[in-house]
């Protein structure tokens, strides 16, 4: 695709038109371009092979369901101008911009203390002062501070178009047709009441859907136990890289990389420092696997052990438990990998990892989920569906994890 053609045949939703300049420049600006490079799912290919979508990709999705979710407002005598539609439209476009290299890893990792939105934000900023104050409205919705505020619902909320998109094509691409959602079918019951989203009576069994579908992906395929493992790998030979690009180790890294690796960069740089935000949009996943096929035979064992696990997909093998690990366990597992390798106990803390995880699916107290009914009166979904279990879905799930080095093949 260039920033000429106006049609985009996507493979979850058919043909995406695409008819305003502004939305094309904002397609075609190298911030957004750099998303294609990115994939949406990070390590979970190591999973499900067919898993190479871009986040790209994922933002372009979002924007038809934007588009067909405005259409609907209207369509009920909501009133949405073609400056709002314009720019909640554009806004969803560039929720992603922040993002790095494989998801969440560079939170973890290379970059401290900021989160991915935060750089969005930055981002949309510094496009903003480039289009003269155009972005304007779109980074209000961003921000929550315009006074529609169904339209950063529809960006960020518990049925944004965000979640409609990715829980749909990730599904797709996966090939978990349990995660599958009936997007089209929840954008056509979406009405507001009183300037929030809800969701008229008829669409309750596709909410219900929509809910329990989420909470299957996410432990099918988000939480998924080897892709947490190759996740918490890739993070380990990250800090490792660092560790030693401190100590003044030469090592092959593209100048993005380098950057991240010989500097300490935390949310302070990324606010003062324009050059933070510049080799940001230089690094994406392509940085990290060149990194990585040559650390394979770097003399430093721990970097060349976790790199070539990475690249030959001989990854940590990891245990689950309701309760933590003991101390005790961990520092038998870091003795054995000292004495294995011939390296010290603080080299061998990068061969294991041990974390907990936990999610829940649905918070009412957070943003609700309302159901509209004929009378005008409305239900959180907790109160409205018969057949939820609303305190499953609500309760915290956690589970304790173990990682490690396993032997080579």
């Amino acid at each position: 695709m260039d920033n000429k053609r106006k049609i985009i045949n996507d493979p979850v939703f058919g043909f995406i038109n695409i008819e305003n300049e502004f939305i094309l420049k904002i397609i075609g600006h190298s911030y957004f371009q750099r998303l294609g490079r990115i994939r949406q799912l990070g390590l979970i290919p190591f999973v499900y092979p067919g898993a190479q979508h871009s986040r790209m990709a994922h933002s372009l999705g979002a924007m038809y369901l934007m588009n067909e979710a405005i259409s609907q407002l209207r369509s009920k005598g909501h009133e949405i101008t073609a400056e709002e539609g314009l720019a909640v439209s554009a806004c969803i476009l560039m929720h992603d911009l922040g993002h790095g290299p494989f998801s969440h890893v560079l939170e973890d990792s290379l970059v401290r203390n900021i989160h991915h939105e935060e750089i969005s934000l930055l981002l949309m900023n510094k496009m903003n002062i480039e289009m003269n104050g155009k972005l304007d409205l779109a980074i209000a919705i961003f921000k929550d501070e315009y006074p529609k505020k169904f339209l950063h619902q529809l960006v960020s909320g518990q049925l944004d178009v965000d979640r409609l998109d990715y829980l749909r094509r990730d599904s797709f691409f996966t090939g978990v047709h349990e995660g599958n959602i009936g997007s089209a079918r929840i954008i056509k019951m979406l009405n507001l009441k009183d300037d929030r989203l809800v969701v008229e009576a008829k669409g309750i069994y596709s909410i219900e859907n929509f809910l329990m579908a989420r909470r299957l992906m996410y432990w099918q395929v988000y939480l998924h136990k080897t892709a947490l493992a190759a996740e918490k790998m890739l993070v380990n030979v990250l800090k490792r890289a660092q560790e030693l690009a401190r100590q003044g180790v030469e090592l092959f890294a593209s100048p993005a990389l380098r950057y991240f690796l010989y500097n300490e960069i935390d949310k302070n740089i990324f606010y003062n420092d324009a050059e933070s935000l510049n080799y940001f949009v230089d690094l994406d996943d392509n940085d990290i696997w060149s990194a990585l096929k040559v650390w394979t035979k770097h003399s430093d064992k721990v970097l060349s052990l976790l790199s070539e696990g990475l690249i030959n997909r001989n990854l940590f093998k990891i245990e689950i438990d309701q309760h933590p690990f003991s101390i005790e366990y961990l520092e038998q597992k870091k003795k054995d990998f000292s004495s294995k390798y011939d390296i010290s106990m603080q080299e061998a803390s990068y061969l294991i990892s041990s974390d907990e995880i936990s999610t829940n699916m649905y918070n009412e107290f957070d943003d609700s989920i309302d159901i509209l009914y004929k009378d005008g009166s409305t239900k959180d979904i907790a109160e409205a569906s018969d057949m939820l279990n609303i305190q499953l879905l609500s309760k915290k799930i956690k589970k304790y994890y173990f990682c490690f080095l396993r032997e080579s093949k």
